[in-house]
């Protein structure tokens, strides 16, 4: 059974909520799907190539999900995509994953360290939205203290929005950076401050950053178990996921990493 423990010891949340232009809306009223542009892509994949495999101990890797309202309308899809990440690095084995959400007034939680991808795909699935704002310092500040009792592999975030200040969390990211530890985040919607925000934490852990939306679903998740993937096992873990039918993201991951060496 997972555990769920509050975490705290987060950098203050500026009060005033960053209001984006309106989202375009087709005919009739309904918003109109948005399509991340190939060059977002392109630029995620590009930052994979810089990456080192896991070698030695299991993989550990902290998975973050902001769980706030403004993700209720997608939250199911989101959920989906996540657990099929999950399930093709099962197969893999050898990664310790970690959940942690935030929602509400103030309540962030953290599952126990598990090796079973099938209990966090349903702890996921236990967890609904709730209004409040986003507490991305609280998730920083928690993937260091753990690396700090033992070392994080990779920290993954999703979410849309940014409600905090920048400054604050770019001195959290800093610290992740000089721990090692990069931060993958996945965007979904265009909010602009959100990714000014989320394209400083990459750029400083030497993670990446890229948007999450219903056109590009299918091409991220791909991407996001290539990364997950490859932090578990290398380039030898990645040829295997490359050769089956679920392999898209991997085989666009191993084009990046052509130019490294045989052994990177």
């Amino acid at each position: 059974m997972i555990t769920r423990k509050p975490i705290t010891g987060a950098p203050p949340v500026n009060d005033k909520k960053t209001t984006d232009a309106p989202a375009t809306t087709s005919a009739g009223g309904v918003p109109a799907p948005e399509t991340s542009s190939d060059r977002d892509v392109a630029d995620f994949i590009a930052k994979m190539k810089t990456l080192k495999p896991a070698t030695g101990d299991r993989g550990r890797l902290v998975f973050a999900m902001d769980a706030t309202m403004s993700r209720a309308p997608t939250w199911d899809l989101a959920l989906q995509l996540q657990s099929e990440m999950f399930s093709t690095v099962k197969d893999v084995g050898g990664l310790d994953v970690q959940l942690v959400y935030f929602r509400g007034m103030g309540e962030c939680r953290a599952s126990k360290w598990v090796s079973d991808p099938d209990s966090l795909a349903r702890l996921m699935r236990s967890v609904a939205c709730q209004g409040g704002l986003t507490q991305i310092g609280k998730v920083l500040t928690h993937a260091r203290d753990e690396s700090g009792r033992r070392r994080v592999n990779a920290l993954v975030y999703v979410g849309d929005s940014m409600e905090e200040s920048i400054d604050a969390l770019c001195a959290r990211a800093g610290e992740l950076s000089l721990l090692g530890v990069p931060v993958f985040l996945f965007q979904e919607g265009d909010d602009l401050t959100a990714s000014r925000a989320y394209k400083e934490i990459a750029r400083l852990t030497n993670g990446a950053w890229c948007r999450f939306d219903r056109g590009s679903a299918r091409q991220l998740r791909d991407l996001l178990t290539a990364v997950a993937v490859y932090a578990t096992g290398g380039r030898r873990a990645l040829l295997s996921l490359s050769e089956k039918r679920e392999g898209g993201g991997a085989r666009l991951l191993l084009q990046q990493l052509k130019p490294r060496a045989a052994g990177a």
